[in-house]
């Protein structure tokens, strides 16, 4: 048995190393056993230099027919898991046919590496990027060593944001409108707005705010959609009412939770002065997972977010308004 064992063993150890992976960032990324593995980070148009060390076993001769490293951009939707479809192939050759019977190092570089998509792992699509050694064999499997890392990619201010102001009503019966102060948000930018109450003639149960991102996988009759609340906290649980006096402001507490499970308290102003009054909202997406918005990406996927407000009045009939928001990476600056 231990000999059919041996017989299947690659006779040879493959390693790919970064050139400069003591000083580059490390960023987590989850594979799909579960685990996560620190790997390195990258942006686009950088290059990507490093060496490939192989090192036959003690003893072993390694006979091949080449040796090739591949960097490879691809995209993989869960309802066609197993096919990858490369929007970045690229080749660089290591070795021509021969043996090899001791530890040969190979450097490589990938200049000014086109990569405009980010790296993504969705509900329905992944995305990734990844170093492949391949070395050839004639009779025998060949030997195939992989090294993932990560891509991101940044967006300066824009130049152009504008507000965004809706409404919610029902004739004669409710009058709301909303405002936040622009439409395009980094990862750790805070969202800001107020929400005025123009008419009330129906009790209002309760008034939540939600983020909400929308993925989009496929193509027509094909096309999987997969929502995810991300944030979800109360406004406000009853009516404003005229005369509710307490210095102007009553303070409400709302506690969440964000993915990391850790306690976050918010604190929102809630007026209950009277009609034409507004409640102030401020809301911090660094506590939550999220990623750029992408549109179309290779014509494989898009990842949007929205803004849902919903209203529940006393009947519990609810009402919904929602707003897309762009999501960017903004360049941190230390």
């Amino acid at each position: 048995m231990n000999f059919l064992i041996g017989a299947f063993k690659p006779p040879c150890n493959v390693s790919i190393t970064f050139s400069d992976e003591g000083t580059r960032a490390q960023v987590s990324l989850k594979k799909d056993n579960g685990q996560s593995i620190m790997v390195p980070l990258f942006q686009n148009q950088e290059s990507i230099i490093g060496e490939v060390i192989i090192e036959p076993l003690q003893g072993k001769k390694l006979e091949h027919t080449g040796v090739k490293i591949e960097l490879l951009g691809q995209i993989e939707l869960l309802f066609d898991k197993g096919n990858f479809y490369d929007f970045t192939s690229l080749v660089r050759e290591l070795d021509v046919p021969g043996e090899l019977y001791e530890r040969k190092i190979y450097p490589f570089e990938f200049s000014n590496v086109e990569m405009p998509h980010e790296s993504y792992n969705g509900v329905n699509v992944r995305l990734g990027f990844i170093l492949k050694v391949t070395i050839s064999r004639n009779i025998v499997g060949n030997i195939v060593e992989c090294q993932d890392f990560v891509v991101r990619n940044y967006t300066p201010l824009p130049s152009i944001n504008n507000s965004i102001k809706m409404e919610v009503g029902i004739e004669d019966c409710l009058h709301i409108e909303f405002e936040y102060s622009k439409s395009k948000y980094h990862l750790r930018d805070v969202i800001i707005g107020k929400i005025y109450f123009l008419l009330i003639r129906i009790k209002i149960k309760s008034m939540e705010l939600e983020i909400r991102r929308r993925e989009s996988t496929g193509f027509g009759s094909s096309t999987y959609v997969e929502t995810e609340t991300l944030a979800k906290y109360e406004l406000m649980d009853s009516t404003p009412v005229r005369g509710m006096k307490n210095s102007g402001y009553n303070m409400l507490l709302i506690y969440f939770r964000s993915f990391t499970l850790q306690k976050l308290q918010m604190k929102l102003l809630i007026t209950h002065d009277h009609v034409g009054e507004s409640i102030p909202v401020r809301l911090f997406l660094r506590p939550y997972e999220l990623t750029p918005t992408y549109r179309n990406i290779n014509n494989k996927f898009s990842v949007k977010y929205y803004l849902n407000l919903v209203i529940v009045d006393g009947e519990d009939r609810r009402y919904f308004k929602q707003q897309e928001i762009t999501v960017y990476r903004l360049l941190e600056t230390p």
